[in-house]
């Protein structure tokens, strides 16, 4: 199928809804399908810049759609959907609800796919005119929490032949035949000694301050603190210095081809969001969220550290992962201590995290998303 993928996301850019969007395109090029990605913008991307950030195998189309911010991109989602038609495309994909509606009613199958509440006053309303839309469609949502929230928010149910529950993915590609701790620690060198690894944003929510507490707390095991923004690395590099911290090491951003070497130099791979979870543009996830890194971590074949949020058990359990309240830093000091003194119940939950990382690829995940839609 010819596919228009149209996303509000910028490109090129580290962030995790950039990151989704993208990974989700090349998913479907990866099926063999012909895909063109429509984003706002006001110059062409260089091919090879993606490959390098998103670390891409099989080509599709980035094209830039000028837009007006002063319009809150109704002319981005009006030019992208008729460039759609012009190009002749078979199947809309997109994360905006104003999109899908629009390319229903340009007689365009279209699948929606959500990673959050609807929001303001025209969110819902266009969700709702989708919905009731002629056209074959499709609704994707990250989580079951999502679809319940949905549901709530519409005080109604969508019918089940539409919804899909598809969580985010993995390359496993990138995670076949990685060494093991001390290899990986040898080759970054590393400290080869017990390691927790935190790989991702510094944004609030997701357990900074606990993981400094951790590190005070534990001045026996290696600290690896891998990705954030610049100016939050060097916050977070200040504050550790100032305290005395010898076992905490920042990484700073790292290309994602370079990921699963530093994930694979851990013992343990942590998730210690809050009760209340920041992205980039703010907002609260926690109750609804799929982490990319979660599948990152499951794919790793390490031992997983988590925070214990209702919706990360839809993916995650106690045969493939450590629970612990959050911001409870006593329980994460004893849970790791006693981690420390079982090495083997710590092999079994990473054998079971790496096997059951398996039904969570990209190209699974575009399977569903297009089951029936062809």
């Amino acid at each position: 199928m010819k596919i228009a993928c149209i996303t509000p996301s910028v490109i090129p850019s580290n962030t995790a809804n950039s990151i989704q969007a993208v990974k989700a395109s090349h998913a479907l090029a990866s099926l063999g399908h012909e895909v063109r990605v429509f984003f706002p913008g006001d110059s062409q991307v260089v091919w090879d810049d993606l490959v390098d950030l998103y670390e891409l195998s099989s080509r599709f189309d980035v094209t830039f759609v000028a837009s007006n911010p002063r319009l809150k991109r109704y002319d981005f989602i009006w030019k992208s959907v008729q460039q759609s038609r012009h190009w002749q495309a078979d199947l809309v994909y997109t994360w905006l609800p104003q999109a899908a509606w629009l390319a229903g009613k340009n007689g365009l199958p279209a699948v929606l796919e959500l990673h959050d509440r609807l929001t303001g006053f025209a969110g819902p309303r266009f969700f709702r005119w989708f919905l009731g839309s002629k056209q074959k469609k499709r609704v994707l949502v990250i989580t079951r929490a999502l679809q319940q929230r949905l549901e709530k928010q519409l005080h109604e149910s969508i019918d089940p032949e539409i919804i899909r529950i598809a969580p985010n993915g993995v390359d496993l590609e990138r995670y076949r035949d990685l060494p093991d701790t001390a290899m990986a620690r040898s080759i970054l060198d590393l400290p080869d000694r017990f390691t927790a690894v935190y790989t991702g944003h510094f944004y609030a929510g997701r357990g900074m301050d606990l993981l400094f507490e951790l590190a005070g707390r534990l001045p026996d095991v290696t600290f690896l603190w891998v990705g954030g923004k610049p100016e939050d690395t060097a916050r977070w590099k200040t504050k550790v210095e100032s305290a005395g911290l010898k076992n905490v090491i920042l990484t700073g951003f790292v290309p994602k081809m370079q990921l699963p070497l530093y994930q694979a130099a851990g013992d343990v791979l942590l998730m210690p969001y809050e009760k209340a979870i920041a992205g980039s543009s703010g907002g609260n996830s926690a109750e609804i969220c799929s982490p990319m890194k979660m599948f990152d971590y499951l794919a790793t074949g390490r031992v997983i550290m988590t925070s214990e949020l209702p919706v990360l058990h839809e993916v995650l359990n106690v045969s493939n992962a450590i629970f612990c309240p959050p911001v409870n830093v006593d329980s994460w000091v004893k849970t790791i201590q006693e981690l420390r003194a079982d090495p083997e119940g710590a092999a079994l939950l990473a054998r079971q995290a790496k096997q059951d990382s398996m039904q969570y690829s990209w190209k699974n995940r575009a399977r569903l998303a297009l089951e029936g839609m062809d």
